[in-house]
């Protein structure tokens, strides 16, 4: 009896290596806060982390909708582009 190929590259793989990255981004950007010169690299580090998060939660959404009638999808979507713009628009605001 053979053994199925693994495949390199799981989402349980993913999500943990993206949550180690998260937590050193969320750690950087913690230490990054305390030097004022530059204090806009923490919330940089912030937004990088969380979008990495974002990213796993949407796939594992999406498979939670991705056989549901319509307007689960049509949550999903607007469910993620508030995340989105929440997440995004207060950086573009830092900018200005």
């Amino acid at each position: 009896m053979s053994k199925k190929p693994r495949n390199p590259i799981s989402l349980n793989k993913l999500s943990f290596w993206l949550m180690g990255i998260a937590a050193i981004l969320y750690l950087l950007g913690l230490i990054f806060s305390f030097i004022p010169a530059v204090a806009g690299v923490f919330n940089l580090l912030l937004a990088v982390a969380s979008a990495l998060m974002l990213c796993v939660v949407a796939v594992l959404a999406w498979r939670y909708v991705a056989n549901k009638e319509v307007v689960w999808k049509v949550l999903y979507f607007l469910i993620l582009l508030v995340a989105l713009v929440g997440l995004i628009l207060p950086n573009i605001l830092a900018l200005f």
